[in-house]
């Protein structure tokens, strides 16, 4: 089945996020250790990223449809942040669309994100402890890494005894490796999904285990030592934001005032997303700005995620206000795309990858704590692909994020340009593909 893809190859960026762009092939350079196994300096880089595409001359062996077996048992190990679990419960989800009688069990840490939110989303968590490799690698801290590892490695191991799965899916986070580790010991089928352009060195080392690594582009199968084993399918995306929620229904779940509003038709709803664990830049420049902001403009509304951990400080320093809704986290993040006209956010490659999907014209600041520039580069795609407007954090000031949602939200033409090519080069359907992937190798 022929893959139609979209290439970058520049010089790495000032400001940058994951985006594509035609010419130039993937890279051909010799094996690629991830950044924690070898010194990694990007002078340039190539990044690419299948766009509406079945990837998959590896794959397509058969034109025959895959069926799961009846009681398909499977275990997602997933944790740490929203980026590591949203693609988990994407899959996850397709697969109960595929087969309803499937059996499924998250793996995460206990006390962290993934225990709220797994449950949430409707399927069974088991908690271990995670075991965290500290940097640099010579570091006390890690003293009694094996012998937690060693531990963690059991745990996983009974709790994939008692289940008895077909297939583990690792997407991430500490926690996904002791339970690869046991489930590959167990002989139990391992395939692990990668989110960024270059892997962290859990996913490098468990790629060996793994009979699949589903990745997000093509330039990093360049970056794993058993290429054969790499299939590119995109981001997976909520099974919810594909759905269509109108978006004066979805503006009202946030803000009921609305409907006695006479001039609704001009409203605008700008979504300020710092990430699940939050971006302290961010919510600063926000909060320099906001008042001035919603008093200027009667028919803006802003929905603001502040994070988990910045929540308390932000409530405290916010003056109440009812054209703005401060939280910590979001939990309905379909209805949060549908009602918003304008992100604001991070770079992380789910977010990107939402953002593409939703159509939503969008305004990003990179992080730059990401390791080896991961958000920078997906920033600068998204400026190719989708037009986004991007900012970096020595920029970033309540005047330069000001003086941009000004002039996005004042240009209904823009908006609409950025929208149309958003959606164009979304992979919506990465989630379906994977699914389908994991059914025919549990077969």
């Amino acid at each position: 089945m022929a893959a139609s893809t979209l290439f970058l190859s520049s010089a790495l960026p000032k400001p940058s996020y994951f985006l594509f762009y035609p010419f130039h092939s993937p890279p051909s350079s010799p094996l690629c250790l991830p950044p924690h196994l070898r010194s990694y300096k990007f002078r340039k880089f190539n990044c690419c990223l299948a766009v509406k595409s079945s990837n998959d001359e590896a794959t397509s062996s058969a034109g025959t449809e895959n069926r799961a077996p009846d009681s398909l048992r499977v275990v997602f190990a997933a944790g740490g942040t929203g980026g590591h679990i949203i693609p988990a419960i994407a899959i996850a989800d397709e697969l109960k669309l595929t087969n309803p009688t499937s059996k499924i069990l998250f793996i995460g840490c206990p006390d962290s994100m993934e225990s709220a939110g797994i449950s949430s989303a409707g399927f069974n968590f088991s908690p271990i402890r995670a075991v965290q490799l500290v940097q640099p690698f010579i570091s006390p801290r890690n003293l009694f890494l094996p012998y937690r590892l060693i531990k963690s490695i059991f745990k996983s191991y009974k709790l994939l005894q008692d289940f008895k799965p077909h297939i583990v899916i690792g997407t991430g986070g500490y926690v996904s490796f002791p339970v690869c580790v046991a489930a590959a010991l167990m002989k139990i089928k391992v395939v692990i999904q990668e989110q960024n352009s270059v892997p962290g060195i859990a996913n490098w080392i468990l790629s060996f285990f793994a009979d699949v690594v589903f990745v997000a582009f093509n330039s990093t199968i360049e970056c794993f030592p058993r290429k054969e084993k790499c299939l590119v399918c995109g981001n997976p995306v909520r099974l919810s934001l594909r759905g269509c929620v109108p978006k004066a229904e979805a503006r009202l779940n946030f803000f009921p005032r609305l409907k006695k509003m006479e001039d609704s038709g001009g409203v605008k709803v700008v979504l300020v997303l710092g990430g699940s664990l939050g971006a302290n830049a961010i919510n600063i420049a926000l909060l320099n700005l906001y008042y001035q902001m919603l008093l200027e403009h009667k028919n803006w509304f802003i929905i603001w995620q502040t994070g988990v951990e910045s929540f308390n400080e932000m409530e405290s320093l916010v003056k109440n206000h009812t054209q703005l809704l401060l939280t910590p986290f979001l939990h309905s993040m379909d209805l949060a795309y549908a009602a918003a006209d304008l992100i604001v956010s991070r770079a992380g490659a789910m977010t990107c990858s939402e953002i593409l999907a939703t159509g939503k014209p969008s305004i990003l600041i990179p992080s730059p704590n990401a390791e080896e520039g991961h958000q920078f580069r997906n920033a600068s795609l998204m400026a190719d692909v989708a037009g986004s407007r991007v900012i970096t954090e020595d920029e970033l000031d309540s005047t330069t994020l000001g003086t941009a949602i000004e002039e996005l939200l004042g240009n209904e033409s823009l908006m609409a340009d950025m929208s149309e090519r958003a959606l164009k080069a979304a992979k919506p359907d990465a989630s379906a593909e994977i699914a389908k992937h994991i059914i025919s190798l549990v077969n």
